[in-house]
């Protein structure tokens, strides 16, 4: 299956309720839009959760299907309300209380890259960023939820996996001095977007493979998780960032030389985690 907006990797069996998607990793960048931002082509990327599309690929081996963007975050934000617009970027976007994404450049159109960066000289206007919305926020969402809602239909539930990346810096203000940093934080909004039972064995594909794995901290989730967590009717959703700097150059937003273990073992974590959904696992899912 795929769209402009998107592209859905099948699983050939569907085994599992879980959906892995990927709303940040597109790399593909509209001509038109690199011509208009003032950044040139490799600092409008630093916003990209680079490579995880392909970290998270292995999903259909294990029954479970995966959901990636083909529009790029700094284009068009997949994770943030399709009312995120942001007034000093967007012409006749108007205020809507206060809102810390939009506030610091980082609507559904952004404004900013990574360290608050501006994309452009001027302002968007309405009409286009309705555009985007349309043609790649609308699109995209429909097939997650439908993607969901065939996993309930077919199993009694659905667990989505929004996957994503962090910068290595993200967890500097948390961790303490001797400590080990953790690698993985998962978000469930403190609890409202997925029942316990459902992130402890997350959780637990994580720890097994040997990996430091902190919640909601400094990340609980934005608007996906938000949107799509519906523990109480057998809809989870949790989010995953992965420090970048254990697969990736972030400087040069090339593979390192870990990526290939690394991706070796996200194999694995993979697994275990669609395992988590496999049609006749007998694990009672609490409905918190």
């Amino acid at each position: 299956m795929s769209n402009p907006a998107f592209d859905v990797l099948m699983p050939h069996v569907r085994s599992s309720c879980v959906v892995f998607a990927s709303p940040h990793s597109s790399r593909t960048y509209p001509r038109t839009f690199v011509a208009r931002s003032v950044l040139d082509e490799h600092s409008i990327r630093t916003s990209e959760d680079a490579f995880v599309d392909q970290l998270f690929a292995p999903a259909a081996e294990f029954g479970a299907p995966l959901l990636t963007a083909r529009v790029p975050r700094a284009y068009v934000d997949l994770n943030r309300s399709a009312d995120e617009l942001d007034p000093a970027l967007v012409l006749g976007a108007r205020k809507q209380g206060h809102n810390p994404r939009v506030a610091s450049g980082l609507g559904v159109i952004p404004r900013v890259v990574a360290n608050g960066r501006a994309i452009y000289s001027g302002k968007i206007s309405m009409e286009e960023a309705r555009m985007r919305i349309d043609r790649y926020w609308r699109p995209y969402h429909l097939a997650l939820q439908g993607l969901l809602s065939e996993a309930h239909q077919r199993f009694g539930q659905a667990i989505l996996v929004d996957c994503h990346s962090m910068p290595h810096e993200a967890m500097d203000g948390i961790t303490r001095k001797g400590m080990r940093r953790p690698e993985i934080v998962l978000g469930d909004r403190f609890g409202a977007a997925a029942s316990s039972d459902v992130v402890d064995r997350i959780e637990e594909a994580f720890t097994s493979a040997g990996f430091l794995v902190a919640r909601n901290a400094p990340f609980a989730g934005a608007y996906v998780t938000q949107a799509y967590g519906r523990p109480s009717r057998n809809q989870h959703a949790v989010q995953i960032e992965i420090d970048r700097a254990l697969y990736m150059d972030e400087r040069r937003i090339r593979p390192n030389a870990r990526y290939g273990a690394f991706k070796t073992l996200m194999r694995r974590v993979i697994a275990d985690i669609a395992a988590v959904g496999f049609e006749g696992d007998q694990m009672p899912l609490a409905a918190e």
